[in-house]
């Protein structure tokens, strides 16, 4: 048994190197059109940009705008050329386009180094690369290598609904804002989170949480989908996916926790969950679910912290579950304790569903 263990850990974990884009912004004049709105061009569609917004889009790659333009007329152009839809939060005004990303990358909740930006003029790509350095920019003349440099390893389920979703998103933070009470809110919700043990089908998806989240992500780590694979036909290993949804549907697969079992106990090697739920209060539950687990199979529970420049939100979740710091890691990360003393309960406001 200790055999597959150690191999597993031998090619497991590595931190996440490579550059996952989750979002593409367009400036409009000469480079989403030949042309100049203002100056009443003729204007056409560059070649093939309404199947690149589509294909971006089926990806899950977000579409968004940044354009020194008047934004009722861009907004009316983009209607008249069929491909409106395919963009979120366009930042449309005579903003610097710097500032312009910045609104954009807010919105999404996402890293500037998951960014890329086209623009014709250099003069706009050296502004926003001197500002965002970890953003990349490229010149129009980049579009046709957009995709081959966008192309995500697995297409999920959740991939060609991800514009939807944040839609949907924007209707419950109205929704809040109306209510005004966040728990009032969080009831209205109707929220179940819904937690199993992977299967194979769930390994596409996992392997791309591992790569697209950072901010809540302990460890910073990313898995392939062959670790993963090896780790569900493991006995020495637990894997656990977490979906949340509400009333206005399914959140997608969003939390993911890992457990090494070595005798008597149990160290979460990964957990994370996506930043799009972090105002749901749904945070601690996946990890409370492990706490419980491990007292009701009577093992002593630890779990590792490796810091990121993104992550602190994720010690605080530990720190907030009870957990102390017990060591320090080869790695340069923390080992972290938990006493397991007493079930910890769930949010009175989520509708716990658990497969064994």
């Amino acid at each position: 048994m200790r055999n597959t263990v150690n191999h597993i850990e031998n090619i497991l974990p590595k931190k996440n190197q490579k550059k996952t884009i989750k979002c593409v912004v367009w400036d409009l004049d000469h480079t989403m059109w030949h042309g100049i709105l203002l100056e009443n061009d003729e204007l056409t569609l560059r070649k093939d940009i309404p199947e690149i917004l589509a294909t971006l889009d089926s990806w899950g790659i977000i579409n968004s705008i940044a354009s020194k333009n008047n934004y009722d007329d861009a907004i009316t152009k983009l209607e008249t050329f069929g491909i409106r839809q395919y963009f979120l939060y366009p930042q449309i005004s005579w903003d610097l386009k710097s500032n312009s990303l910045q609104k954009i990358k807010e919105k999404l909740n996402i890293g500037m180094d998951s960014i890329i930006f086209i623009d014709d003029q250099p003069f706009e790509r050296d502004e926003v690369a001197f500002v965002h350095e970890q953003v990349t920019c490229l010149d129009v003349d980049s579009i046709e290598q957009l995709l081959q440099m966008c192309k995500p390893r697995f297409i999920t389920p959740e991939s060609s609904l991800r514009r939807k979703m944040y839609l949907d998103d924007d209707i419950r933070n109205q929704e809040e804002q109306e209510i005004g009470n966040n728990k009032q809110f969080l009831e209205s919700l109707q929220l179940t989170f819904a937690i199993a043990p992977a299967t194979i089908d769930d390994l596409q998806r996992v392997e791309e949480l591992t790569l697209r989240t950072n901010q809540l992500n302990a460890t910073g780590y990313s898995y392939s989908y062959e670790e993963l694979e090896a780790l569900v036909a493991s006995p020495d290993h637990h894997l656990f996916v977490a979906e949340l949804t509400d009333k206005y549907g399914s959140y997608g697969k969003i939390g993911v926790a890992m457990v090494a079992c070595n005798n008597n106990t149990w160290t979460l090697k990964l957990l994370l969950m996506s930043c799009r739920v972090m105002s749901r209060g749904v945070g601690g539950v996946l990890l409370n679910y492990v706490i419980n687990l491990a007292k009701k199979n009577g093992c002593i529970l630890q779990a590792e912290f490796l810091p990121t420049d993104r992550n602190r939100v994720m010690y605080i979740t530990y720190k907030f579950a009870g957990f102390t710091e017990a060591g320090k890691l080869d790695n340069g990360g923390i080992l972290l304790a938990h006493p397991a003393n007493a079930i910890v309960d769930y949010p009175d406001y989520i509708h716990l569903s658990i497969a064994e």
